[in-house]
């Protein structure tokens, strides 16, 4: 049987501007694998069914990693639900027919674990998917991430298609977004603990009462995972792919604290939300089939600070881009 991926096989990485896309393509090219296609949200958008296909046809990827999407927190899924649902839908449909059309050797639809229940059991099971209502805050894009794995397994299961699905947990690393206002918690206390120790802030409020508990994935732990499972793995359904372990966000704080070099102290507000008290994947899965994550939290920060720290001239007030 021919090896999965060759060094100089066709490879389309979607989204590769973005925190995942572009780990993916740092991934690839340590590999050795040099031919790797993107494409910019300018150059192609792939909500335009007509030009996606014409971009497979011309292009003819032999692998597709579909790690485009519209994003955002939960203030711009609240207010732009609409947006999120029919942009998610169409690029996953657009991208994964045309996969289909050209007949690519194999696609990696990625996802989140937002689509799993509000109230499913912890840790989240692959099983759980569809066995209850959803998140309401970001309803709209965990339908449409939803529909990408019934899209695929669909694929599969009419003609034969190989397109997989993974789920990652809360990711983070080099090129985050920091922006305060749409960032997630772990770079936001990063820009915030880096602002407080330069300006010698005595002082750092934190969101909520730091007892909810998060998994936390480095992303070229991901990158690797996604290289894995497009290597040796062939099944329906959603693969969740983390750590297994969680921790609150207080002990999160304090980490980057460290890290960071802060001596100031944490004030936890608990008059604010903390949300969900405990979000963490079970990814007895995934390690069954081999996989398992490399880096730890503690060398994932230290990594995470010093990128913020060489690129926040550009990262500041900005959200990098995640599609195209």
């Amino acid at each position: 049987m021919r090896p999965v991926m060759q060094p100089g096989d066709r490879i389309y990485v979607a989204g590769h501007r973005g925190l995942v896309g572009n780990a993916l393509v740092r991934a690839l090219k340590a590999d050795g694998y040099t031919n790797i296609i993107t494409r910019g949200s300018r150059e192609l958008d792939l909500r335009d069914q007509g030009a996606v296909q014409d971009f497979f046809e011309q292009e003819r990827p032999q692998y597709v990693f579909l790690a485009a999407a519209k994003v955002g927190g939960i203030h711009a899924n609240s207010t732009r639900p609409a947006e999120f649902l029919y942009d998610n839908l169409m690029i996953a449909a657009n991208v994964i027919q045309a996969a289909h059309e050209i007949g690519v050797t194999k696609l990696l639809n990625l996802g989140s674990t937002c689509i799993y229940p509000r109230d499913a059991a912890q840790p989240l099971r692959e099983d759980a998917l569809l066995t209850g209502p959803l998140e309401e805050t970001n309803r709209a894009y965990a339908v449409a991430k939803i529909a990408a794995i019934e899209l695929c397994d669909q694929y599969r299961a009419q003609y034969g298609d190989d397109f997989i699905s993974a789920m990652p947990t809360n990711l983070y690393g080099p090129g985050d977004n920091f922006d305060l206002m749409g960032s997630h918690v772990l770079p936001a206390l990063i820009r915030k603990l880096v602002d407080a120790r330069e300006e010698n802030a005595p002082t750092v409020s934190v969101w909520g009462s730091g007892t909810p508990l998060r998994e936390f994935l480095h992303v070229d732990d991901l990158a690797d995972a996604c290289l894995f499972l497009m290597r040796h793995v062939s099944e329906p359904g959603p693969i969740n792919v983390g750590t297994g372990q969680d921790l609150s966000i207080r002990e999160v704080a304090d980490k980057i604290k460290g890290v960071v070099g802060y001596s100031g102290e944490l004030a936890f507000d608990a008059s604010k939300p903390d949300g969900t008290p405990r979000k963490i994947t079970d990814v007895s899965r995934i390690h069954a089939l081999g996989w398992h994550h490399r880096i730890s939290l503690e060398e994932g920060l230290s990594n995470t600070v010093a990128w913020y720290l060489a690129h926040r001239g550009r990262v500041r007030g900005e959200a990098v881009a995640v599609a195209g």
